[in-house]
């Protein structure tokens, strides 16, 4: 039905024609690739040509594929960090990124008007309109061609990386075989329950690897989502590097490293040591609802040098508008390999430059009957202060933020995808950041 939504769309309102194809992925969930086989009868019956993945692949790649072949559109069928029970289907523009919502609204309109028009794979390929595309391999040279490969390759450290089951694969650990680098990677087998964790790469998930990375055997331990557009990170000795923490340390990265320039894009979650760091560069800062596709958008629009969520979706100049785990994770490499130090000591040197912030954030299972009125609420009777100190700004744009003069803040969000409320803080230390979250959760009781 989705599907058949898409191929109306494409047939009508997409911008770029429909006879340049369509590219469909698939991640390792559940029955991904019959999803997307089934997905490719429809579009392939409504006589749009599709380019199928050959192996399960990740959703940069694929944004990748759009972009280096000029496809009409890109159908990933992934449900990204959420629980293995999920399924669902990302559309890609033909720019190469998240579908902004008025392509989604159009999609949407298309929902159950007409008949779903399928063909078989086997009709579809004799027809010409079925032909089997790597997504892989490009994604591979692209990044060799991005990174400073001369560098990590003289590089002498060990790096684990955590797949969490999904379609990172063996991505790093291919691109740096042959490097001094060590490299091992778990979790790399199929196995769509996830092994009864949710494939998000923040620290609660990250358990072994976060264990393994105490034993002292390894440099820098970094995690990837389902889908691979999303990054997790540990420094040596265990530490869990935040999300908001790694776009700052690849902010720094690219202004005094590479030298490159650009504007800077974080969402309302974001913290706020990435002001900081912009601030201090002289660098223009956008702030957007949470949602990669917002971001997109000023990448396209744009000049910008980064732009990253507080979830671990972080996009780089000179790329595709989309996030890319992977590609997060081996600049990270790469900063190290510069300044011959690991992460954690990187870290701390930023910490000590531009201030210390601590995100916590609660994920509470929460019925959308509920959510309308703690809005409501917390819109009429705000709080007047944030553990002592006074309110200064409420931001409503995207859920309802109060920030409070130290810069310390809390924000609740409700989930576009689960019945979840999300409580977001920051404060300027761990102790300060648990206090904030369990305010959140207080206030949401």
């Amino acid at each position: 039905v989705v599907t058949q939504a898409i191929a109306d769309y494409i047939r009508i309102k997409a911008s770029r024609p429909s006879g340049n194809g369509v590219v469909i992925g698939y991640d390792n969930r559940f029955m991904g690739e019959r999803f997307a086989e089934t997905a490719a009868g429809v579009l392939a019956g409504n006589g749009i040509t599709v380019y199928l993945s050959k192996a399960s692949t990740s959703t940069p790649a694929l944004s990748l594929a759009i972009k280096q072949n000029k496809f009409t559109g890109g159908i990933m069928v992934t449900a990204s960090h959420n629980p293995p029970q999920y399924n669902g289907i990302k559309y890609k523009a033909d720019y190469a990124g998240p579908a902004d919502p008025e392509i989604i609204k159009a999609i949407e309109n298309f929902l159950g008007r007409g008949p779903i028009k399928s063909i078989s794979l086997e009709d579809a390929r004799k027809a010409g309109l079925l032909k089997d595309l790597d997504l892989n391999k490009p994604h591979l040279k692209f990044l060799e061609g991005y990174l400073d490969m001369k560098l990590l390759k003289k590089m002498k450290a060990a790096c684990l990386v955590d797949v969490m089951y999904g379609s990172g694969n063996h991505l790093i650990e291919t691109l740096l075989k042959g490097t001094s680098l060590r490299i091992k990677t778990i979790h790399s087998e199929l196995n769509p329950g996830f092994a009864g964790v949710p494939p998000e790469p923040i620290e609660k998930n990250l358990k072994d690897l976060i264990a393994m990375m105490k034993s002292g055997k390894y440099d820098i331990g970094l995690a990837t989502d389902g889908d691979a557009d999303r990054i997790g990170a540990i420094t040596a000795g265990g530490r869990y590097i935040s999300s908001s923490q790694i776009i700052g340390l690849l902010l720094v990265h690219f202004i005094e490293d590479k030298k490159w320039t650009g504007a800077v894009v974080k969402t309302i979650s974001g913290s706020f040591l990435i002001d900081e760091i912009a601030k201090a560069y002289g660098l223009k800062l956008y702030e957007t609802p949470v949602g990669f596709k917002y971001i997109c958008d000023l990448m396209i629009k744009k000049d910008i040098l980064i732009g990253g969520e507080e979830s671990g979706g972080i996009g780089f100049k000179d790329y595709v508008p989309e996030r890319d785990g992977s590609l997060a994770g081996l600049l990270l490499l790469e900063m190290m390999g510069c300044r011959k130090k690991p992460i954690g000591r990187i870290l701390d040197e930023i910490e000590k430059r531009f201030g210390k912030f601590c995100q916590y954030r609660i994920d509470m299972e929460y019925p959308d009957k509920k959510k309308a009125a703690l809005f409501s609420r917390l819109k009429d009777k705000p709080p007047a202060q944030l553990l002592g100190k006074k309110i200064v700004e409420t931001k409503t744009y995207d859920g309802i933020k109060f920030i409070s003069e130290d810069k310390s803040w809390l924000l609740f969000r409700a989930s576009g995808t689960e019945p979840i409320l999300r409580i977001y803080c920051e404060a300027r230390s761990e102790a300060g950041g648990k206090k904030l979250a369990e305010l959140g959760r207080s206030l949401a009781s």
